[in-house]
């Protein structure tokens, strides 16, 4: 890749084309950021428009990596559910009380359908202000956690 990309004065991302065209905003977008997260990734501009496909974000010189890095961090905000401690009720809305990778946290499930099956064991959960959580494995969760999700499932 002979493209080259850095932040201007006001934070935003640069893409600058082998042709030497500047694109200033614009966002990378992981094709499959759940199942293959290391695979696949598109700079689009600021209207959504794909500039460059990457195979292969990891063969970046280290300096792009590094911004795309920060960038794919702050869009992708996903905590990864490591434990369910608790749930306030069965019935829905219920307030669930449970340990992520990033912390111990308590949201709001609004309903059932609220939870999504991603493959075989993969779920993702919105919660009531529309942040999602990932259950990579729902089977690896410890036995009470299991039973509590699977009253809900």
């Amino acid at each position: 890749m002979s493209f080259h990309l850095y932040r201007n004065p006001y934070g935003q991302l640069v893409y600058v084309s082998v042709q030497g065209q500047a694109h200033t905003g614009v966002v990378p977008v992981r094709a499959f950021p759940i199942s293959a997260p290391a695979c696949g990734l598109s700079l689009l501009d600021a209207d959504g428009h794909e500039l460059v496909w990457i195979d292969s974000p990891d063969n970046l010189p280290e300096p792009i990596r590094v911004l795309l890095g920060e960038e794919l961090a702050g869009r992708e905000f996903m905590p990864e559910i490591l434990h369910i401690l608790r749930v306030s009720t069965f019935a829905t809305p219920s307030i669930w009380h449970v340990e992520t990778d990033r912390g111990a946290t308590t949201f709001t499930l609004k309903g059932e359908e609220d939870i999504r099956r991603l493959g075989a064991q993969a779920l993702l959960i919105a919660d009531s202000h529309g942040i999602h959580y990932l259950i990579r494995d729902s089977l690896a969760l410890d036995k009470s956690s299991r039973k509590l999700l699977d009253r809900f499932l």
